[in-house]
């Protein structure tokens, strides 16, 4: 009995004892609890800096891990169609339909293209058969709303108003192309003259401006100036040269003597420009009618046409400024109406030529102006249906060299007033160009005072990126 009794008591516990240990096991949940937390413990939420950051330089790796195992043959010429004055993006690449009368104006029809998802204003039909050639970047941006210091940032990737004026992207091109070029043309041509924002040649020098033909290529004769001159037919000049090398008694009899030897050289050069090759690039007669009609019978058109010729020369950099501009503040829909049909069917055409002639692999046409316009129509007097200035977003074309086709890469709001996903900075854009042609962004230029200057500068220095265009390689 005892020891059944004795057993029954050992197994009772005092209510104390009870307690001390229900908060003993208490404890321990609780900092098994709080070990798990701190081990399962989601990260310190990332600032959108953060994330900005983080995704930069994901695209940016990105970029340069495809390069590498594609293997792509990479740019060696360029062709730049340059809308100076900015084209509206709402009325063209990224068409807003739905977005209202003060917003589309009497432009509220869009098309198909040949890539599903994928549509353009109508005043676009053959760019829309083309569109698995060429990308859409919808999301470009850079804030900047005048026309001089928009077109610089456009053209160089630097940020204006710097103590240095630096290179625009054909001088770039001309620089790193020059020991690889030896043709007679020019290595850096604009037709017809340049845009006159800023030197294109930056302190690089005199060297690397462009040579600006002059003419109209659309004429019976292309009179491209200092090769083609204006009243004086090839025979005429022919017979000219004929008679200086009659009467050069001097360079006969000093032809080993190296200063005259390297006159004679230049003068040679300047003949094939005048009377040789280089002439007869610029001479479209030799086109099939049928293909400069497929081009446009206008000044723009032709301009396509021959910059498909300077780059079947070997020509590194052509940039084509739009014979026509595009700053309209007012009589907006008149000149839409007038230019984006040139515009459509010279483009297409290029784009297309390009491609049945194996060149647009190894050919970049990029087609932009230094900005937008206003998404919202400014209908009141003295505008009566205006657009002006939009550096906030717009939209940029690029085909060829190494470039995707079929993308568009970025887009705005349903008003196309912001960037809605994926920002493209003007440093992005040329970065990926000069990737892409087998430039070092970050190589250093030669600066005539010595200063420290580079293709393109870093974020410290206050370019801003979002990465490289990792979508389009």
């Amino acid at each position: 009995m005892t020891t059944s009794h004795d057993s029954n008591k050992d197994q009772q516990v005092s209510r104390r004892e009870a307690l001390q240990r229900g908060l003993r096991g208490a404890a321990g949940v609780v900092a098994a609890s709080s070990l798990t937390a701190r081990v399962f413990a989601a990260e310190p939420k990332k600032t959108p800096e953060q994330k900005l950051a983080e995704e930069k330089t994901a695209r940016d790796e990105a970029a340069k891990s495809k390069l590498k195992s594609k293997k792509k043959r990479g740019i060696k010429s360029v062709i730049q169609i340059f809308l100076w004055g900015g084209m509206s993006h709402n009325d063209t690449w990224d068409p807003k339909p739905r977005s209202g009368y003060d917003y589309t104006g009497e432009f509220d029809r869009v098309i198909p293209t040949k890539v599903d998802g994928i549509e353009l204003a109508a005043l676009f039909p053959e760019l829309a058969k083309q569109a698995d050639k060429y990308s859409l970047i919808r999301g470009m941006t850079h804030g900047i709303f005048g026309h001089e210091t928009a077109a610089y940032l456009m053209q160089t990737g630097h940020k204006p108003g710097g103590r240095l004026a630096y290179p625009s992207v054909g001088a770039i091109f001309t620089f790193f192309k020059k020991d690889e070029y030896k043709g007679l043309l020019p290595p850096y041509i604009v037709m017809l003259r340049g845009a006159g924002r800023f030197s294109e040649e930056g302190f690089l020098g005199p060297a690397y401006k462009p040579f600006a033909t002059g003419g109209d290529p659309n004429a019976s004769r292309f009179e491209v100036q200092g090769i083609v001159n204006r009243g004086i037919s090839d025979a005429r000049q022919r017979a000219r040269r004929e008679l200086l090398d009659k009467i050069n008694i001097l360079g006969y009899g000093l032809a080993d003597v190296p200063d005259v030897e390297a006159v004679e050289a230049a003068r040679e050069r300047a003949y094939g420009l005048i009377l040789g090759k280089g002439r007869e690039v610029f001479d479209l007669s030799d086109e099939p009618k049928a293909l400069r009609d497929h081009y446009g019978r206008n000044t723009f058109g032709q301009e396509c046409l021959a910059a498909r010729r300077m780059v079947e020369a070997g020509v590194p950099y052509v940039t084509i400024s739009f014979p026509g501009g595009w700053d309209t503040h007012a009589n907006h829909f008149a000149t839409m109406k007038r230019q984006c049909p040139m515009l459509d069917q010279g483009l297409a055409a290029l784009i297309e030529d390009l491609d049945q002639r194996g060149l647009l692999d190894t050919t970049l046409v990029w087609c932009t102006g230094e900005f937008g316009r206003t998404p919202k129509v400014s209908w009141e007097p003295p505008w009566n249906g205006g657009r002006h200035h939009w550096g906030r977003v717009f939209t940029v074309l690029v085909a060829g060299g190494g470039f995707k086709g079929g993308r568009v890469v970025g887009a705005s709001d349903d008003k196309g007033n912001d960037v809605k996903e994926r920002p493209v900075y003007p440093a992005d854009l040329l970065g990926t160009f000069y990737l892409l042609a087998g430039i070092d962004p970050s190589a250093q230029l030669p600066h005539p005072l010595g200063f420290d200057a580079r293709v393109l500068d870093t974020e410290r220095e206050g370019m801003k990126s979002a990465g490289l265009l990792e979508e389009l390689i």
